[in-house]
């Protein structure tokens, strides 16, 4: 049964769901904070927020687990050098996000998604 399971798909396979948010979480772990749309920026905050929990731990595990995931390394050493160490105190919503209008080509809703 699947209570309570709900995944935003956006009309995408598994794989390509996978591949776009690895990607956005390396982006934004690298940049601190991206422009993308409302709904991408939804799911990427349910999927990025347990990789900040995990980098706070510091330990070589989820070190590992996390190379797997995000493509860049130097995302994952900064997750874990520096974004990871200043949240150490705080207990979770690591992430903001700031709508800021339509897009005016196909008037899709544009979000600013960044770390607090």
């Amino acid at each position: 049964m699947r209570h309570n399971k709900t995944t935003v798909k956006s009309k995408r396979t598994q794989a390509h769901r996978d591949a776009l948010l690895n990607n956005l979480a390396a982006q934004l772990f690298l940049y601190e904070s991206i422009k993308t749309t409302e709904a991408k920026a939804k799911a990427l905050r349910v999927y990025a927020e347990p990789m900040i929990t995990k980098a706070k731990e510091g330990k070589l595990h989820t070190r590992r687990q996390i190379l797997g995931q995000l493509p860049i390394a130097s995302a994952v050493k900064k997750l874990y050098d520096i974004i990871g160490p200043r949240y150490k105190d705080r207990q979770g919503g690591y992430l903001r996000i700031i709508k800021l209008g339509n897009r005016q080509g196909d008037g899709a809703k544009v979000v600013k998604i960044e770390l607090v």
